[in-house]
């Protein structure tokens, strides 16, 4: 498939796809990244850092939108979030700092099988 078939196929997926499909890709888009990073020749590299900050933003949204108070999700599931949100961020920080390769994992499985829930893989 050419790149800008690819392209084309990747906006009109993301245009009918639902919030919850969206979060999970950009989840598994974040987990492999990080993965790519630590498989990587050097893991100690700019990809490792940019995965890491990828990581990042995504897990700020997610503890932004736990926090807003229009969120729609019960209080207990909003709570929870922000929990999970915070491990990943401070973890996240962690590795950004002094990168340890076997740290990299528990974000990696919570980004996967959150995706798979999310999905209805779970």
């Amino acid at each position: 498939m050419s790149s800008s078939a690819a392209s084309a196929y990747a906006r009109v997926a993301t245009t009918t796809a639902s919030p919850r499909d969206i979060e999970a890709q950009t989840l598994l888009k974040a987990a492999n990244k990080l993965q790519d990073a630590i498989n990587s020749a050097d893991p100690f590299n700019e990809q490792t850092t940019q995965a890491l900050m990828f990581n990042r933003k995504l897990w700020t949204i997610f503890l932004s939108e736990a926090m807003r108070d229009t969120n729609p999700q019960p209080l207990d599931v909003r709570q929870r979030i922000a929990n999970i949100s915070v491990f990943v961020l401070s973890q996240t920080a962690a590795l950004l700092m002094s990168p340890q390769l076997d740290h990299f994992r528990p974000l990696i499985e919570i980004n996967r099988n959150i995706a798979a829930g999310l999905s209805g893989r779970s």
